[in-house]
């Protein structure tokens, strides 16, 4: 008669099924899902030993960085309101208590300073910027 043994031998997994339940786990590094599998945690994936390949292209997307921007030279922004940045959003599904449906955001590039106006019509946006800058 065999005594039992605390070893637990895993077979190997196909690459295909390896690359199925990746995926399934919404790319999940190998060692978790083989932790995942030795734990019996989630139900259907086999107690199989996964492994790694390559790198697939969903995850190599993922870990790619974005190049670095050089610094300006000189900074152009030596005063406040000199330059401003505008964002006009809407049509907002919900409208204010006095009716207004978009919003128009200013942000001063020098301070970071922000103002945000509420408007009822986009058509609105010109006069709103012209009598915002005088």
């Amino acid at each position: 008669m065999m005594k039992s043994s605390p070893i637990c031998l895993l077979s190997k997994a196909s690459k295909n099924k390896s690359w199925l339940w990746h995926r399934r786990l919404n790319h999940l590094n190998f060692d978790t899902i083989n932790d995942l599998a030795r734990k019996d945690l989630v139900r259907g994936l086999p107690r199989l030993k996964f492994e790694n390949d390559h790198l697939c292209s969903t995850c190599q997307l993922g870990k790619s960085k974005k190049h670095t921007h050089k610094p300006k030279a000189e900074n152009t922004n030596l005063e406040v309101l000199n330059t401003l940045h505008m964002d006009l959003c809407g049509l907002m599904r919900v409208q204010t208590i006095n009716g207004k449906k978009y919003i128009l955001v200013i942000v001063d590039d020098y301070s970071r300073f922000t103002w945000v106006k509420l408007l009822t019509s986009k058509y609105e946006t010109p006069e709103v910027v012209i009598k915002f800058i005088t």
